[in-house]
């Protein structure tokens, strides 16, 4: 790690890199600075107290002069010197966040826990590796989440993650009680990527599907239950012969835990029609395991194609269901049902599907109150 005699000239001098660095003052051991990527440069102290290493931020460079940050350094590393340190002070982000995974790790399906894994390497260990878990503030997080609005859907999907980590923290003891940093801090608004299907645009899909029935039979079937149950595209395709009973789907293992889909008489239709040659309602010719999942997003980019949706996904097919179900009249905590959602907040992104029937309402309710004189 590069030294140098600490001087304003020099701190000022200093420029950013791609990575977080460090620079460590060549007058006082334990003392340096750490430059962000984003150009922010802060004190810090780093030394050993009790076997355990000690990181804590001194101060902004940007508000503290570099004698007062060294002053104030001292004090510090005497402090810990003379035993008078915190408890909490010895718990680097770092070695809590991977306690996390560890211990909590196990609540997230490997899938998951692969995802967020990444978001903690690629989004979040850069900025806060090295910072004491106690000493991170909100507006510590919100200078992370700001410095990432290039890329927001990653921002968006590492907050969560951040959260998890503060929480647990507060849970084991390395922070105070009610103290996450994340709170009450909004993610990016993006352009939604929903899209729904049009009556117009369900007609023109089902008829190539029926054009493509006699050579991709399977395929067919599961374009055609994604859209008549609104499932995600792994719970059909993984789908075996027990989890289909008494009408409906019994499914063991969703992405929200297991689950209960009712089943409209078209949907049953096309289970029914399968054969029974496998455990998996959509077996593999080749491997005796379901269809591979990646096989049916290659048939529905072709298939996509030759009816003209080519910015429809096959997770659109989701999001028509609910729309429709939403239009139809049916209820956000209905429709979250039927989606298989736990938390009724994410099911509110299609409530602006309904407001010709919440304006129909209004002018009902404001015929009837007319007609009492108010």
């Amino acid at each position: 790690m590069a030294k140098t005699r600490f001087t304003e000239a020099r701190i000022k001098a200093l420029r950013p890199r791609r990575t977080v660095r460090d620079i460590r003052d060549a007058d006082l051991r334990g003392f340096g600075v750490r430059l962000y990527p984003t150009g922010r440069k802060c004190f810090f102290i780093h030394s050993q107290h009790e076997g355990k290493r000690v990181w804590k931020i001194v101060g902004n460079a940007a508000s503290l002069s570099v004698e007062d940050a060294r002053t104030k350094a001292r004090s510090i590393l005497a402090a810990d010197r003379n035993g008078r340190s915190a408890a909490l002070e010895h718990n680097l982000f770092e070695e809590v966040a991977e306690e996390v995974f560890r211990r909590y790790g196990r609540n997230w399906k490997p899938g998951t826990l692969k995802v967020n894994r990444y978001y903690l390497a690629r989004q979040i260990l850069p900025w806060f590796r090295g910072r004491l878990i106690a000493d991170i503030a909100a507006a510590d997080v919100r200078e992370w989440f700001a410095s990432l609005h290039d890329t927001p859907v990653a921002a968006d999907r590492s907050m969560p993650v951040l959260s998890v980590i503060m929480t647990c923290a507060e849970t084991y003891g390395y922070r105070p009680a009610d103290s996450n940093p994340c709170r009450g801090i909004r993610r990016y608004r993006r352009q939604g990527r929903e899209r729904f299907l049009s009556q117009e645009e369900i007609r023109r899909l089902g008829r190539v599907l029926e054009q493509h029935e006699g050579n991709h039979a399977i395929y067919v079937a599961i374009v055609r239950l994604l859209l008549l149950t609104g499932c995600r595209r792994r719970e059909i395709v993984t789908l075996r012969w027990k989890e289909y009973r008494d009408g409906h789907l019994h499914l063991e293992d969703s992405k929200t835990g297991p689950r209960m889909v009712w089943l409209s008489s078209p949907a049953r239709t096309i289970l029914d029609q399968q054969p029974r040659t496998s455990p998996w309602v959509f077996p593999s010719t080749r491997y005796g395991k379901p269809v591979d999942v990646s096989s049916v997003g290659d048939f529905w980019r072709d298939l996509r194609s030759e009816v003209g949706l080519q910015d429809v996904r096959l997770h659109d097919l989701r999001h028509t269901y609910a729309s429709i179900a939403v239009m139809t009249g049916e209820n956000i905590l209905t429709v979250g049902r039927l989606l298989g959602h736990n938390d009724p907040g994410t099911t509110l992104k299609y409530t602006h599907l309904n407001d010709d029937t919440a304006a129909a309402a209004a002018e009902a309710v404001g015929s009837l109150l007319a007609g009492a004189r108010l």
